[in-house]
């Protein structure tokens, strides 16, 4: 099989798995940019826009089982708070600056419509979801949050391979 064959039946393979992990087909463009050592998706990498132009202020989501349903416990067991309480603001701030960044370099240069806001996961300031924070984090973002997150969960052996 040549190249560009087997990378159109692994998106295909990529989008069955995604939808399937959603529970719904994503609704703008997204590329995986994390995997399990399966070679399963663990997060993807959403454009800035869905396809009817609406701001997708999220642009890592993590969409691997079982870490999403092990960072809803740590969320369910207070960690949004404790996260926040945990890392630094002025780190926090700066990194929800450069998601902003990168996110925003991500959109069509002739784009005049309403623009994704906020930092990670559209947050201004703070925590909002862990599950934001972890994607990034893995994906490669210099996330303090996530790297919290990846920290409480191996302490809880219950971790992902990280980056």
């Amino acid at each position: 099989m040549d190249d560009r064959r087997r990378d159109d039946t692994r998106r295909q393979d990529d989008a069955a798995e995604v939808e399937r992990l959603l529970g719904r087909p994503p609704r703008g463009d997204w590329e995986v940019v994390a995997r399990h050592p399966d070679g399963s998706p663990l997060v993807i990498r959403n454009a800035p826009l869905l396809d009817d132009g609406t701001p997708m202020p999220t642009r890592y989501w993590l969409v691997g089982e079982p870490e999403r349903t092990l960072v809803s416990q740590l969320e369910s067991d207070g960690g949004v708070a404790a996260a926040e309480a945990a890392v630094d603001p002025d780190e926090l701030a700066a990194a929800h600056a450069r998601y902003a960044a990168e996110r925003d370099a991500a959109l069509p240069p002739d784009h005049t419509g309403p623009r994704p806001s906020g930092g990670v996961g559209g947050t201004r300031k703070g925590v909002k979801c862990l599950h934001a924070h972890y994607a990034w984090f893995l994906a490669g973002g210099d996330d303090p949050v996530g790297r919290w997150v990846h920290e409480q969960l191996a302490a809880r052996r219950q971790v992902a391979s990280g980056p």
